[in-house]
């Protein structure tokens, strides 16, 4: 069986972790790793060790341990739910996932911010995954800033195996069917 990655990539309340919850339902032999439940865990029992500033690397650190274990010790799709925003990031975690023999696929959101603010606004959310930000608004700014300053890139075809690039919420189911029938 080839095994296959699938790394959700956009802003936020885009509807990653929605996604990424569907297909691992369409996807039985798959697991989701969510940054943001490693993001909650910190702030729960480890406040006191995240960085005051800059890269939360004790974040990156439990998930990779966590991406590490679920490569090497199980044989399940991978189901990557963050936001992916850095080229470079994505190149990186790319090339270790085609080291180990995985076939990629990256969903793109790529949803208005119009639609993504009045998400943000009926938002019920836990807050609980912030470490610096005070609100998803606050989140939103700075991802949107990071786009257009260039710290941050979309996906581009070539990239992974696979790129599906989602504009709008209707286009999901689409995506599922095509991902599962991929994984098959």
């Amino acid at each position: 069986m080839t095994r296959r990655v699938i790394i959700t990539v956009g802003k936020t309340h885009s509807g990653k972790s929605t996604f990424a919850a569907e297909l691992e339902r369409h996807l039985p032999h798959s697991a989701v790793i969510d940054q943001d439940n490693h993001a909650e865990f910190i702030n729960t029992y480890y406040r006191a060790l995240r960085p005051a500033q800059g890269p939360n690397t004790i974040k990156y650190a439990i998930t990779h341990t966590i991406v590490d274990y679920a490569v090497r010790h199980t044989d399940r799709h991978l189901i990557l739910c963050n936001s992916n925003r850095s080229r470079d990031g994505r190149t990186k975690l790319l090339d270790y996932f085609r080291q180990h023999g995985f076939e990629s696929i990256i969903v793109f959101f790529d949803l208005p911010e119009q639609v993504l603010r009045e998400r943000v606004a009926g938002s019920q959310r836990t807050k609980a995954i912030f470490r610096t930000a005070a609100s998803f608004n606050e989140v939103l700014d700075r991802q949107i800033a990071a786009s257009q300053d260039g710290q941050a890139a979309d996906p581009a075809a070539g990239e992974a195996d696979y790129l599906f690039v989602v504009t709008d919420s209707n286009q999901v189911q689409s995506v599922l069917h095509a991902i599962a029938a991929l994984c098959r």
